[in-house]
């Protein structure tokens, strides 16, 4: 399948290791210091340009969290709309380190993950200067995010804005009996800048 050049654009802009070490310097009570790694993966290459992401903070790299599968790819209604659709591994425990060691991902398939139907996000773009864009990905309508996660019930607000150096991460949870914002980006965006490109396959 031929890829726009936006869908190409935002797999570049995503795939890297990102810190957010300026911020965690100026705000240290509101933001942690973060390593965050977007590893390209060979899944669902028909159609999409698929990551696996994985984020720890600095002080214990030996202990990443979060792990989770981004697909991007163009939207059904538009060929000029691009999507991001999020999985959950079945196994997290069994990528954990893969953001740091991407042979783990290596025997991961489709079969291993499960779909989190209500964490889809739709992605708006600005044309900046050259062939530079800025991407925002924001929920759909009417949609949310909720999974179980080690027996618990998780409801997460996702969206990120990325250019070509940097990514915003605008992820938090939600109390799903207060709605409100419990972890993440409580004060405004974790904003991570790229120090490492990866390349996309």
């Amino acid at each position: 399948m031929n890829f726009s050049p936006q869908l190409i654009a935002l797999g570049e802009y995503l795939a890297g290791e990102f810190d957010n070490r300026e911020q965690a310097i100026a705000e240290p009570v509101w933001y942690v210091h973060l390593r965050l790694w977007q590893r390209p993966v060979n899944l669902f290459l028909e159609d999409s340009i698929t990551l696996f992401a994985e984020q720890a903070n600095v002080n214990t790299l030996d202990q990443p969290y979060r792990q989770r599968i981004i697909r991007l790819r163009q939207s059904s209604d538009s060929d000029a709309t691009v999507e991001v659709q999020y999985y959950m591994p079945q196994d997290p425990g069994g990528l954990k380190g893969a953001g740091d060691n991407p042979a783990l991902l290596n025997t991961l398939t489709s079969e291993q993950l499960d779909l989190l139907p209500g964490c889809i996000l739709t992605v708006t773009q600005e044309k900046l200067a050259g062939d530079r864009y800025k991407f925002t990905a924001t929920p759909l309508p009417e949609t949310r995010c909720s999974f179980t996660y080690l027996g618990n019930s998780i409801h997460v607000s996702l969206g990120f804005a990325a250019t070509a150096t940097e990514f915003h991460s605008y992820d938090k949870g939600i109390d799903p009996a207060t709605g409100k914002a419990t972890w993440g980006a409580i004060m405004g965006p974790y904003r991570y800048t790229k120090r490492n490109q990866y390349l996309i396959r």
